[in-house]
C-alpha cells in the first residue's frame, strides 16, 4: 500500500495529530487523543483504533488493557490536513477510561450566577474493575 496519503497529513512539530472519534451511528463524540505516522498507519491497516498515548510514550491500541475496542468504519481529514475524525463502533459502549461512554461527561450550566460543570453521563463500568 502506497503511504502517499500519509505525507498529506499536518502532524505538529511532535510528530502527532490530534484525532476525534466519533460513534458511526449516532454522530456521539467520543474522545479525543493523538495519532503520529505509525498509529495513523496501523489503524488504516487494521481498522482498529491506534493512538499514540503522550504520558506513555508509545502506541495505545484502544482497548488493549480494557476490551472496549474501537472498529473503525471511515477516516476523514480536516480542510487544514491537521485533524483526524474516525468514525468509529465504540466495542462495550465505553470509550472514557472513566467508565462512562464518553470522555465529554461534563456540561457548564451557565444557568445561575456561576457557570459550573455538571456531570451529565452515568459512570456504565466501575474504572477500577475494568483497569487492573
Amino acid at each position: 500500500m502506497s503511504q502517499n496519503w500519509l505525507e498529506q497529513v499536518l502532524f505538529d512539530s511532535q510528530g502527532l495529530i490530534p484525532a476525534i472519534a466519533q460513534d458511526h451511528q449516532s454522530g456521539k463524540v467520543l474522545m479525543v487523543a493523538w495519532m503520529n505516522a505509525e498509529a495513523l498507519a496501523e489503524t488504516v491497516a487494521t481498522h482498529r483504533a491506534v493512538y499514540w498515548s503522550r504520558s506513555r510514550q508509545k502506541l495505545w491500541r484502544k482497548g488493549e488493557e480494557s476490551g472496549h475496542y474501537q472498529t473503525v468504519h471511515d477516516i476523514r481529514l480536516d480542510c487544514d490536513g491537521d485533524v483526524i475524525l474516525l468514525s468509529v463502533e465504540q466495542h462495550g459502549n465505553i470509550a472514557c477510561h472513566t467508565g462512562r461512554q464518553s470522555c465529554f461527561y461534563s456540561r457548564l450550566n451557565t444557568n445561575g450566577d456561576t457557570p459550573q460543570w455538571e456531570i451529565t453521563d452515568p459512570v456504565l463500568k466501575d474504572p477500577d474493575s475494568i483497569y487492573s
